[in-house]
């Protein structure tokens, strides 16, 4: 029931609001996020599309829900703005409001002419707060595109690199 719902939930995120583009990635990279696609458990899966120009996919991979989790998947479109037109833009403003709730530092892993991919480590911060955050954004003619991927605590190793893959093969189609 779930995989029926979810796969044109996931198809209706990655078009852009000006239905132009889409972002798509391998969500077999990471076997936890296949598993929840394929597990038939509705409430990991919400859908935000109250505000057109911001579009919102989370799915909960370890929790009791996509509201009540300790890793997740953001799966965001929004429009381009006159402020908001580049990946770096994003970047700078998802690194002011991490910083405002909670000490964080940001890496950036990979960077080319239309996509950034980068970390955020945080600490000291409230409960139930994303403290690893791995993140691609890649921007599109008309849309800017993120997948992010949010772990409570420590993200092991193995985990870490499966994301990075995961993020790595999303692109536009």
């Amino acid at each position: 029931m779930m995989r029926k719902l979810l796969i044109p939930l996931l198809a209706l995120v990655m078009i852009s609001p000006a239905h132009a583009e889409k972002l798509t990635f391998d969500h077999r990279i990471y076997p936890p996020l296949e598993a929840v696609i394929n597990s038939g458990r509705d409430e990991m899966v919400r859908f935000d599309d109250s505000n057109p120009k911001y579009l919102v996919d989370r799915i909960a991979i370890q929790g009791k829900s996509a509201d009540d989790w300790t890793e997740a998947l953001d799966i965001i479109v929004r429009l381009r703005a006159r402020r908001m037109s580049t990946p770096a833009d994003w970047a700078q403003e998802i690194q002011r409001r991490a910083r405002s709730r909670c000490p964080s530092e940001f890496t950036t892993l990979a960077q080319d002419a239309i996509s950034l991919t980068f970390e955020r480590r945080s600490t000291g911060c409230p409960a139930g707060t994303a403290q690893t955050g791995l993140y691609r954004i890649v921007a599109g003619r008309s849309s800017l595109f993120m997948l992010n991927a949010m772990i409570v605590g420590d993200v092991s190793e193995q985990s870490r690199q499966q994301w990075l893959e995961l993020l790595h093969s999303a692109h536009l189609d």
